[in-house]
């Protein structure tokens, strides 16, 4: 992030009504744009979704979730989290 000059870029209507508020000090002003949840700008948000879908679709087909958890590295205790969840997701 770079530091540019208030005085430099702002009109001088606008400078002299931020004096009011802030002088001499550093001022962080956000981006307009909507904010980003984690993980959609990467896609790890989508790859999550979607590990998380097959293991319900491998569930719902027999896998046991000792299985799910040996051929996706996680515990047990996660696989059980996903499944439940993701059934939660469903009824609503």
């Amino acid at each position: 992030m770079s530091y540019q000059n208030a005085k430099e870029i702002l009109p001088e209507k606008l400078m002299k009504e931020i004096q009011q508020y802030v002088q001499g000090q550093t001022l962080y002003i956000p981006r307009k744009d909507e904010p980003k949840r984690w993980g959609e700008k990467s896609g790890s948000r989508k790859a999550l979704y979607e590990r998380n879908e097959a293991i319900c679709k491998a569930y719902a087909q027999g896998a046991t979730k000792e299985q799910l958890a040996q051929q996706y590295y996680l515990s047990v205790e996660t696989i059980r989290k996903i499944i439940y969840q993701k059934g939660k997701k469903s009824f609503k």
